[in-house]
């Protein structure tokens, strides 16, 4: 049977009905975003420029903060802007740009924490092969692997979504474009499909929870025959990684490991993990990293001595 695609354009229910309140999600959210620009776009900045924040910890930090920016800007700033308009419209087209770039940027997020755990793993488990292990080159491979995943999951979601016929209803119950609320405007079954992103996507989250937990089950158990300060300084490396775990794998395997569902519940997990998580990670990984916070400080500090000096 021919593809059939009568649908050019989708409408996008949003997140609340209510004018007032959209208004007011405007007036929350707006400076919500600004701040997960500035805040990631500081530390990507502050690993660039400090020599003090040499090390592979850091240099994938500053790739993580890379993608929440990236991350973010695939829904949010469309998301605000609806939330001054009547009628939010999306193109199909642009509806599968943002499933791409979502779910693309949001798998290498994944993965880079699954290689910051393993970077965690080499430093207290093996800190004396820890620089021999963790090389350059090694460093540069394990982030190019994470973008390569990711840019492969994506595209294997849209390979799957191209190919349905779409000839309307073309009212899409969310405030982006995802996946499970497109498969319900398809005029066929997507069954088969769901499954495959049930697997694509849910699997991912899965598999890279568990690899991130038994890391650290492992580290917890090298660190029996330390020290009390020993102890306090390796949990205390680890402890901003694992707190951004829990804040990020938690609403996506809500999400994408169980069936698509009606639940408006899902929204709001949704606004959890693409304008909330985005914004807390560099308050996490600053407020818990005294490196972190000297390096900034010394980068201001010298930004105001220039600007004194001109």
């Amino acid at each position: 049977m021919a593809r059939t695609n009568n649908v050019t354009e989708l409408i996008i229910t949003g997140l609340f009905q209510d004018p007032e309140v959209q208004r007011v999600c405007f007036v929350l959210f707006l400076p919500v975003y600004l701040a997960t620009v500035l805040g990631n776009g500081l530390i990507v900045v502050t690993v660039s420029v400090s020599k003090s924040l040499r090390s592979p910890m850091y240099f994938f930090l500053g790739y993580l903060s890379l993608v929440e920016i990236t991350y973010s800007s695939t829904v949010v700033p469309k998301f605000i802007t609806d939330l001054l308009t009547k009628v939010k419209t999306i193109s199909f087209k642009g509806c599968l740009a943002q499933i791409f770039f979502s779910h693309f940027f949001g798998v290498t997020e994944i993965l880079l924490l699954v290689v910051m755990a393993y970077d965690r793993y080499v430093a207290i488990c093996k800190p004396l092969h820890y620089m021999n292990i963790m090389s350059r080159q090694l460093c540069h491979t394990l982030v190019a692997g994470s973008w390569l995943g990711g840019f492969i999951h994506s595209i294997i979601q849209v390979l799957i979504t191209i190919p349905l016929p779409f000839c309307g209803p073309n009212v899409i119950d969310h405030y982006f474009c995802d996946l499970q609320p497109l498969f319900k405007l398809a005029c066929s079954d997507t069954f088969v499909e769901g499954i495959v992103v049930l697997v694509n996507s849910g699997l991912i989250s899965v598999l890279s929870l568990i690899i991130l937990v038994s890391s650290y089950v492992i580290i917890l158990f090298s660190l029996r025959n330390r020290s009390a300060e020993g102890r306090r300084k390796a949990l205390s490396t680890c402890a901003s990684h694992i707190t951004v775990v829990i804040l990020f794998f938690g609403p996506a395997i809500f999400i994408y490991m169980r069936p698509s569902s009606t639940f408006t519940g899902d929204k709001l997990v949704a606004v959890f993990y693409t304008v909330i998580t985005p914004m807390l990670n560099p308050i996490i990984y600053t407020l818990r990293n005294a490196e972190v916070k000297i390096a900034m400080r010394k980068l201001w500090g010298k930004k105001e001595n220039s600007g004194m000096g001109t």
